[in-house]
């Protein structure tokens, strides 16, 4: 009895989503090209980042190496965009990370991911708020925060002054989402203008690094400090120890985990699989495309900051707008302090659309309240959200700093993209259908397979044997390959967890100590085993317009970049992710809704 509870729980847990296979009558009309993609891509990911990351990450945390950041930053998120790729190959339907990991991982994944979604959005617009206040000081030189300091703190705190400022820039934001709610095609416009300002805006950038760049500030010592007036001990304390890595390599491991962030933004593309004219083969293309140029420019970026400014003269509170102050080009100063302001309005611009979605079509689907479904359709829900959201957003941005906010929003998207690699070593791996050309080809395999295995439970067992693990008997996916790479990449991620906890206790490895040396080699060991049995396994052979290579190592290492980068986050971040995450699991499990009320399980 206990068993088949038990068995009927978890069967709910990873139960997946059916894809509709009909096309509905008001089917948007395919007009965007790769091309029009990665604009949407590029326009959304590049822009105020670098700038605002330039407050702790440069300054206090990476120093020059904020270059080698942004590499491995791009890196990662470029493992994690293959993965999306192939997802989109395999489904062509409009979406969010939401439904690729609700038909691929199951429905727990899937609540994690909207659940997630929802905080990095909020997060995001607390963001904004943060980018705004720091653009529009720095454009009219703090001049405007000053006279209002003097003419209002005699009778409210500067607290007060704070909390108005942001709450003033919410109201913008819900009134500029109203009235951008019915002109989605402006959206499309705007994007594309801000995409092509924000590679001119960059590319200006980097020609000034090369004309007025320093090489000498990547080599700096403690006597530069001494001489600028900063350290006249031998102590460097908080500016590192010099040259291009100040702060060491694990200055450059926390530089990346924070920068990861200012990358998560390419999955918007998938937002637009059911407008693109040939989504299997454009959607892919597009992510790999604007990655590749984000990355690029990100580093150009920060290597030109670099080279114009001594990293220890940026300091927490300061924006690398100030750069231009210190080579003396004034005028570019506030030039760049325009256009990192007009570039936030198009994070404001329509800022709602696309998690206000996430959050109905949960509801829809009962992982969330009812009355959240008429978040899309009912004009006063759809008001009375923006509104909410935008309060709570400001609230975050007064009791959090930028640096917090960036560490949250990368934490979530680590947790989202490591979903999305194990998904694709699950959809790669289910037996391939007799019949194909449905684009419910996958779920429907993947539920009829989930059936054959909970009702064959006996036979199965019998058949699994240490030969077969490593030697199947099948040269295609069968229900038992299948189930055999979802408990293997489970274990996986498990061990790999437990390997980069481990790792993250450098000092005790590089002393020599033999326990921690044995437990690293006994995990790797494991690791190497699962990894070689998941390889041996078979895959689906269906030709799609884009496959991973190098499956499954690539995934899996992109499980593990992103654990790894996951164990460098803060105490306060895993705790404010946490305290979230622990709200969820009461919705889910307790509250009556999620895997009580799903409607995708109770059909079924």
């Amino acid at each position: 009895m206990l068993r088949q509870v038990l068995r009927r729980f978890g069967k709910k847990l990873v139960h997946k989503h059916p894809l509709e296979q009909s096309v509905p009558e008001t089917a948007p009309a395919r007009t965007q090209n790769t091309l029009d993609l990665v604009a949407l891509a590029v326009g959304y990911t590049m822009g105020i980042n670098v700038c605002i990351l330039a407050e702790e990450v440069f300054g206090v945390i990476a120093g020059p190496a904020i270059v080698i950041c942004f590499l491995v930053a791009g890196l990662t998120s470029l493992l994690a965009g293959l993965c999306y790729a192939e997802i989109s190959a395999w489904l062509p339907h409009s979406g969010s990370s939401y439904l690729y990991t609700y038909v691929t991982v199951g429905e727990l994944g899937a609540f994690i991911t909207g659940w997630n979604l929802i905080l990095t959005n909020v997060a995001n617009i607390a963001l904004v708020f943060r980018a705004w206040t720091l653009a529009f000081g720095s454009l009219f030189g703090n001049q405007l925060s000053q006279i209002l300091h003097r003419s209002i703190s005699l009778h409210v705190s500067q607290n007060f002054i704070e909390i108005l400022g942001y709450f003033v820039v919410g109201l913008v934001m819900v009134f500029m989402e109203v009235l951008t709610s019915n002109i989605r095609r402006v959206f499309q416009v705007v994007t594309k203008v801000f995409a092509s300002v924000n590679i001119l805006f960059l590319s200006f950038i980097i020609i000034s690094g090369f004309i007025k760049g320093d090489l000498h500030n990547w080599k700096l010592t403690e006597e530069d400090y001494i001489k600028a007036g900063l350290n006249d001990t031998s102590s460097l304390g908080p500016l590192g120890s010099g040259g291009f890595m100040p702060f060491g390599f694990q200055g450059i491991l926390h530089g990346t985990a924070i920068c990861f962030y200012a990358f998560s933004s390419f999955t918007i593309i998938i937002t637009r699989v059911a407008e693109a004219q040939n989504p299997e083969r454009s959607i892919p293309m597009s992510i790999v495309i604007s990655l590749f140029i984000s990355t690029l420019m990100y580093s150009s970026v920060s290597a030109a900051f670099t080279l114009m400014v001594p990293y220890y003269q940026l300091h927490p509170g300061s924006t690398l707008l100030e750069t231009f102050l210190h080579i003396g080009w004034v005028p570019a100063y506030y030039v760049v302090a325009f256009v990192i302001l007009s570039n936030i309005f198009l994070n404001i611009f329509g800022f709602t659309f696309f998690f206000l979605r996430v959050i109905s079509k949960m509801a829809e689907d009962g992982l969330l309240f009812p009355v959240l479904a008429r978040i899309q359709t009912g004009i006063c829900f759809h008001i009375t959200a923006i509104v909410v959201f935008v309060i709570i957003a400001a609230i975050m941005a007064f009791y959090f700093g930028i640096i917090d906010l960036m560490r949250l929003r990368s934490l979530v998207s680590l947790v989202i993209f490591s979903l999305i690699s194990f998904g694709v070593l699950i959809i790669r791996y289910l037996p391939k259908k007799k019949s194909e050309g449905s684009e419910a080809e996958v779920q429907e395999e993947s539920e009829r397979n989930e059936a054959e295995v909970q009702e064959e439970n006996g036979p199965i067992a019998e058949k699994l044997t240490l030969q077969g693990l490593l030697f199947p008997g099948s040269p295609t996916p069968t229900a038992l390959s299948g189930r055999i790479v979802s408990v293997c990449s489970s274990l996986f991620a498990l061990l790999l967890t437990v390997l980069c906890l481990v790792l993250a206790q450098w000092p005790y490895l590089r002393s020599g100590d033999p326990v921690w040396i044995t437990v690293v080699v006994l995990l790797l060991l494991l690791i190497t085993g699962i990894t070689g049995v998941i390889w041996r396994q078979p895959q689906n052979s269906t030709l799609l317009h884009f496959n991973v290579p190098g499956l499954p190592l690539l995934p899996l290492l992109s499980i593990f970049l992103n654990v790894y980068l996951m164990v460098q986050m803060t105490a306060g971040t895993w705790a404010l992710f946490g305290v979230w995450l622990l709200i969820g699991c009461a919705i889910y499990f307790y509250f009556g809704y999620g895997i009580q009320s799903s409607l995708v399980a109770n059909l079924t």
